[in-house]
């Protein structure tokens, strides 16, 4: 019988004034008895519009018809066919504006829930003891992939499927990019990265982690002594931008990229940790996407009080609302239509607050959105000891000034085609390298139709 609810099965959840003292896993996942029930609420449409709502194209219908069947190994066959990282991608991709946003269901109710199936199918497919990968006849055929991160593994993942000899070279100790460092645990447990990571270096992968392409190998080496016909660029946009007001140089102002990383990669949240990291009283984090929440809730977690600076309204907040709503949920202040000025300072040269001015909206400027605009005479102080600025990301400028060839676009990002061809023969490029901070599926996406042309280019070649 199918399930014709207006709604989705809820997740289950720790409760909020728990789940904001610990890094464990906020959403518990769903039971078999509610992915089968979620599954049946799918009709299983004749267009498939679900389908061209995802950047890597899962056969959403079929898969989501075996969890109804309780057929869940086959669903997870279907996955994998179109995605490398499924237990990842149902955790942090926005759904709600893609495959879900074209959901039929969601017209007269909410769409099925697509992405907490897929985290149920790979969830469950990873907990069995025993898992058989079939490893690909080699071809013969060399491609490195510069960066662990979702474009890279994607591309990785595909090509190794088609027995090509991969090599990924990742800067940090840690295969994963974004996935690891960026990502709190309590929303993306690095179990599952590696677990992922396993099951590509299953397929024949290798990861080469601690070498910095650009510094510790070249682009030319790569291509030259070293071999591999073509190279695949997925170093991400891991550059932090800052806004250029007084005080960002005092003790005690972090980028989010580093204060992520210190938590997520070098687990500052432990307490054998040997990570230095400020333990704040009261935190600003500026901005609004959803590097600010992790941020923010990350601050919350070791104790402090925390508030989300962002110079337009609520509504305009760029974040997932799934983000927002568990960030409101934990206790996070959200001070919106503010704009920082300066940082302020005392004696030690250490944060003791924050001037700031408020705003209100315009007419929409360039993006679509309506401009912020300050207020007269609207000035106050933020009593704050300690400020995140999570404004965005720009691709490293290392390749590119190593890479003899290599056109860059304006804003500091690889130049490629819509396949991922650069401007250098044998040598492409996806992901936030391309497009500047994205989402992690659309760096997938970009990865596997890279791999789709790799293929072509070495064949034809």
């Amino acid at each position: 019988m199918p399930n014709m609810s207006l709604k989705k099965n809820p997740m289950p959840e720790q409760a909020p004034d728990i789940r904001n003292k610990n890094f464990d896993e906020v959403s518990l996942g769903y039971t078999e008895e509610q992915a089968i029930d979620e599954a049946k609420r799918c009709l299983n449409c004749k267009n498939k519009p679900c389908v061209g709502g995802c950047p890597v194209h899962i056969h959403i219908p079929a898969f989501i018809e075996k969890v109804a069947q309780g057929e869940f190994e086959e669903a997870y066959k279907i996955i994998t066919e179109a995605s490398s990282l499924p237990a990842v991608c149902g955790r942090v991709c926005p759904q709600e504006s893609q495959c879900e946003q074209r959901c039929v269901r969601g017209i007269k109710g909410e769409p099925v829930a697509i992405g907490r199936l897929e985290r149920f199918v790979a969830d469950r497919h990873n907990s069995l003891a025993e898992k058989k990968i079939d490893k690909p006849s080699p071809n013969g055929h060399k491609v490195a992939v510069v960066g662990s991160g979702p474009a890279g593994l994607a591309c990785a993942g595909e090509l190794a499927k088609k027995g090509y000899d991969v090599t990924v070279f990742e800067a940090l100790h840690l295969a994963g990019g974004v996935l690891v460092y960026g990502i709190p645990e309590f929303r993306l447990p690095k179990s599952i990265v590696a677990e992922e990571i396993e099951g590509l270096r299953a397929l024949g992968v290798k990861v080469e982690t601690n070498t910095v392409i650009g510094k510790t190998i070249t682009i030319d080496e790569l291509q030259g002594e070293y071999g591999y016909e073509a190279v695949f660029i997925g170093s991400g946009a891991g550059l932090p931008k800052f806004m250029g007001i007084d005080g960002e140089n005092l003790r005690g102002v972090y980028s989010a990229n580093e204060f992520l990383t210190r938590i997520n990669l070098m687990k500052a949240y432990r307490e054998d940790s040997a990570t230095p990291i400020q333990r704040a009283k009261k935190v600003a984090v500026v901005g609004g996407g959803n590097v600010a929440m992790d941020a923010a809730r990350c601050a919350k977690r070791f104790g402090a009080e925390v508030y989300i600076v962002y110079r337009r309204g609520l509504e305009e907040l760029p974040a997932r609302r799934e983000e927002v709503e568990h960030a409101k949920e934990e206790g996070i202040i959200f001070k919106t239509l503010t704009n920082p000025k300066a940082i302020l300072g005392d004696d030690t040269r250490s944060v003791c607050g924050m001037t700031c001015v408020e705003m209100e909206l315009g007419e929409p400027d360039a993006s679509g959105r309506r401009k912020p605009i300050e207020k007269p005479n609207s000035e106050f102080t933020l009593d704050v000891d300690c400020v995140i600025m999570a404004l965005g990301t720009s691709p490293n400028p290392l390749i590119k000034s190593t890479t003899e060839g290599l056109e860059t676009q304006s804003w500091g990002g690889i130049l490629a085609d819509e396949m991922g061809k650069t401007s250098r023969e044998g040598v492409f490029a996806g992901g936030d390298a391309v497009t500047g901070a994205a989402t992690v599926i659309l760096a997938m996406g970009a990865g596997k139709t890279a791999a789709k042309a790799i293929d072509e280019y070495i064949m034809n070649k």
